[in-house]
């Protein structure tokens, strides 16, 4: 063989060579490729299948014990939604009042909370005795609160981006439908509670819902905002979209006021809505512990609108040495959490001490809280205070609850847990007011709402001692009486 030919021989060889190996690593490509297609649909079943389990273990949870035929368990699925969406909003602002100086900021919510949350506190006494006079009413007014809700997220979706002017006005009123919200779910419950139920049992329910849907919708809305703030708002939007076909969906019983009378007495469907001296009556004629536990809790909603905006102002003014202050303020909000959900579960047990004492020690617990914070201003004097506030807000609330199941009649107690819900929204306002308005000095403004809550300890003994109008006796009727066989216009 020539030397020519033996090169040609030697090059052929490795091409032949290398051909054979670039199909064999190909065809390993596509095995692998293959392979992995499977494993990632074998996961993504498998997810699937997860969350299906997991929403048929919730649907299974929220229809229990006969909730699922008063729509009880409607009202469940909704409340975990609704606290989804408000949890996007928050994680979705979270930095935002960071981002600007803390005088300019501290002025503008000061405004906006003035303009927003003024017209709520004026106004909500008035919801109730209007709502009962149209039909639908409250279902409505339930998926008016979500549907404001939705939209404000979407336009703050764009006001995160640009910076807009818009963004505290739509801010604020996000949380003034989170407010009403409040109060038109609150009217609901009662509405929509099975035979084996107590309102402290619903209520529990309903705030374990929403700790699950806080933590979903926190989740998401933390991914989302991975690619921009802009995308955990449109979340938002999404949850709150849904929220709103959810209410009204819910129960036409929802809206039936058919037998029931107000707290003072007054049968619903003749009260007039413009008596100024109502609510005084209406407290008068509470039975005392339920009143006693109200001016308690109204301390509890003090202390959480405080801690809610004066916290996040002093973490800019005074923060904490060798801690950041967006981490104090998450772990203080982690911290009552903790303390919400551990009061809920107190709260439902079968076997509890009596809810005005209940009340009172866990008063009494969150007022030594606040001194603390006020003596030694440190993260773990925040975190105790954060903890309390979120034992004392939901075990004194589900205390409350109760009293007005244990002492209130059946046909007084929607109007009485409606209304009393509304008070609380308005004194949560008064807290956040004073929040803003108190200098950003540790010491100082923890010596404040000390005060704030042991004035509203003062006014529960005070309350004790109160003449008392009695709204259990038998109110009668103010209609002429129908002849035999006639249908009556109670409906």
């Amino acid at each position: 063989m020539s030397a020519p030919d033996a090169r040609t021989d030697r090059q052929r060889a490795p091409r032949s060579s290398r051909s054979g190996r670039f199909a064999t690593s190909a065809k390993a490509v596509a095995r692998g490729g293959s392979a992995g297609v499977r494993a990632v649909g074998r996961g993504g079943r498998a997810v699937g299948r997860g969350g299906r389990a997991v929403g048929r273990r919730f649907r299974s949870f929220a229809a229990a014990d006969g909730a699922a035929d008063t729509g009880l368990a409607r009202l469940t699925e909704l409340h975990a939604v609704n606290v989804a969406g408000d949890a996007a909003v928050t994680v979705s602002l979270a930095g935002t009042v960071f981002a600007m100086p803390t005088d300019e900021a501290r002025g503008r919510v000061a405004l906006f909370l003035l303009l927003t949350m003024a017209p709520f506190v004026v106004l909500a006494p008035l919801i109730g005795p209007l709502l009962d006079r149209f039909r639908h009413g409250r279902r409505w007014a339930l998926g008016t609160t979500l549907a404001v809700r939705g939209f404000l997220a979407w336009v703050l979706a764009t006001a995160v981006v640009e910076e807009s002017a818009w963004l505290f006005p739509a801010a604020l009123g996000c949380l003034v439908g989170s407010r009403s919200y409040a109060v038109a779910r609150a009217a609901a419950v009662p509405r929509l509670l099975p035979a084996d139920i107590t309102l402290v049992t619903a209520n529990s329910r309903l705030n374990i819902a929403g700790i699950i849907g806080m933590a979903l919708g926190g989740g998401i809305a933390g991914a989302a905002s991975g690619v921009g703030p802009e995308w955990s708002l449109r979340v938002a939007f999404v949850v709150f979209v849904v929220a709103t076909v959810l209410s009204i969906r819910l129960p036409a019983r929802v809206d039936s006021s058919v037998g029931e009378v107000d707290v003072d007495g007054t049968p619903v469907h003749r009260e007039p809505i413009d008596e100024p001296e109502r609510g005084a009556r209406r407290m008068r004629a509470l039975p005392v512990p339920v009143r006693y536990v109200l001016w308690l809790t109204t301390g509890a909603r003090m202390l959480s609108g405080f801690l809610t905006l004066f916290l996040m102002f002093l973490m800019r003014e005074a923060p904490l040495n060798g801690w950041s202050g967006p981490f104090v303020l998450g772990v203080v909000i982690g911290a009552a959490g903790v303390g919400n959900a551990v009061g809920s579960l107190v709260g439902n047990r079968k076997h509890t001490p009596d809810p005005a004492l209940m009340a009172t020690v866990v008063a009494a617990v969150a007022v030594v809280a606040t001194v603390l914070a006020a003596a030694l201003y440190s993260l773990w004097a925040l975190v105790l205070l954060g903890l309390a506030a979120g034992v004392y807000g939901q075990l004194g609330k589900l205390c409350l609850d109760a009293l007005v199941q244990r002492d209130v009649p059946d046909r007084t107690r929607a109007r009485v847990f409606s209304w009393s819900e509304t008070i609380l929204q308005a004194f949560w306002v008064v807290g956040g007011s004073i929040g803003i308005l108190v200098p950003l000095e540790p010491t100082l403004g923890f010596t404040v709402v000390t005060v704030v809550v042991l004035a509203a300890g003062l006014l529960a003994v005070r309350s004790r001692h109160t003449a008392r109008t009695p709204a259990t006796d038998p109110v009668p009727d103010p209609r002429p009486p129908t002849t035999s066989g006639a249908p009556s216009d109670a409906s």
